[in-house]
């Protein structure tokens, strides 16, 4: 039995929590926000960059990897931290996600057939593949097998898949034999209240090192979101780690960390920084706008990012007006270094017992108008 990595440090009036997560390679500070690289790489950042901005822990996606470079290579080449030569912790998620979006599926007792390419051999996915594949790959955090389920979802489909991704999770439990790697449970159930609960219970009588909310980041919305993780969270055991799955914006961190959530992921920092969008304190800026061509600024005041610390508003326009990859590149690390200083800011906040305040003030800012050229 692999000791629970998780601690419980302090909760805040409000019911957010600040914890940590004790992993071989290091060590997680919660709550916390995990960027996402898919497979094997953040995109258009290095290792380094990616640890510049103060992340501790990185997603990597079980069905991509799979399916290139395949996870016996990945195996062979020493591991996924030796392969993409990140030190710190990884999580991979089951490939239940990626799976369940695919137009052409077919969903069985047994797993999930699907084909790989336009008229290749249909490949399948279960439980047990799925923990063959991430103890293959050597993740510290393997995320069991289940069903994802769309939105919307009639309510007895969702009944059904419930029953399903318990026994799928079982299944993997059962399957699992790495002991260096903690394997984390995952509650289904769609926007049902009653299934929410029973999910809830049927995953936690497995006991795993880790409990996940899924199925929450297919298109449902804030105020449904909110009701999810309001009928899930206090149902899951304290004394273990709560990892909202795909989530999100920095509205929905700051709504869900509320609710006693403890771990984030989201591909939102790197998708928006690429197309251009950048966060800041004082919000959401187009940094190809035309008032920004003269703007010897950086992008955030406030910001200790390299790119802020280095480079203007008026210069990362030309890259992206120029077409030129650094653009990405620079805005990439500003936005994952904002999301990791919000993260810092909500775990001091929790530890001097003012979240409910810091939440508001940041609501405040994000909701501001957007710094000008001066």
């Amino acid at each position: 039995m692999r000791p629970n990595p998780f601690q419980l440090k302090h909760q805040d009036p409000s019911g957010a929590r600040r914890g940590q997560l004790n992993l071989s390679r290091g060590t997680l500070q919660t709550p916390a926000f995990m960027p996402v690289g898919t497979a094997a790489a953040v995109k258009a950042l290095t290792p380094e960059q990616v640890e510049g901005t103060g992340a501790e822990l990185i997603l990597a996606n079980t069905y991509h990897l799979a399916l290139q470079p395949g996870h016996e290579l990945i195996r062979k080449m020493g591991g996924l931290h030796s392969f993409m030569a990140w030190k710190r912790p990884i999580l991979t998620d089951s490939g239940g996600f990626q799976v369940f979006s695919l137009p052409k599926k077919q969903v069985d007792e047994g797993g999930v057939t699907f084909e790989f390419q336009k008229g290749g051999t249909p490949m399948k996915l279960s439980p047990e593949t799925s923990m063959e594949i991430q103890e293959s790959l050597g993740s510290d955090i393997a995320m069991v097998f289940d069903e994802c389920l769309p939105f919307p979802c009639p309510y007895d489909q969702a009944a059904k898949s419930i029953d399903r991704t318990y026994r799928w999770e079982a299944r993997c439990q059962s399957a699992h034999q790495r002991e260096d790697q903690h394997l984390f449970g995952i509650v289904q159930g769609s926007v049902y209240e009653d299934l929410r609960v029973r999910s809830a219970e049927q995953i936690m009588s497995l006991d795993f090192d880790g409990y996940a909310i899924g199925g929450v980041s297919v298109g449902e919305g804030l105020d449904l979101l909110k009701k999810v993780v309001n009928w899930t969270a206090p149902i899951l055991p304290r004394d273990r780690a709560r990892y909202l799955m795909g989530v999100g914006l920095p509205e929905d961190i700051l709504e869900s960390v509320e609710r006693g959530i403890d771990m984030f992921d989201c591909v939102i920092p790197t998708r928006y920084a690429r197309g251009g969008t950048l966060f800041t304190s004082r919000g959401r800026i187009r940094i190809e706008h035309r008032r920004y061509r003269r703007d010897q600024y950086p992008i955030d005041h406030t910001c200790d990012c390299s790119t802020c610390r280095t480079f203007s508003r008026g210069y990362l326009r030309h890259l992206f007006q120029a077409k030129e990859i650094l653009g990405q590149v620079l805005c990439s690390i500003h936005n994952l270094r904002f999301y990791q200083r919000l993260m810092a800011r909500i775990r001091e906040a929790i530890e001097q017992d003012r979240f409910a305040e810091t939440k508001r003030q940041i609501l405040e800012e994000l909701s501001a108008h957007a710094p000008s050229a001066r």
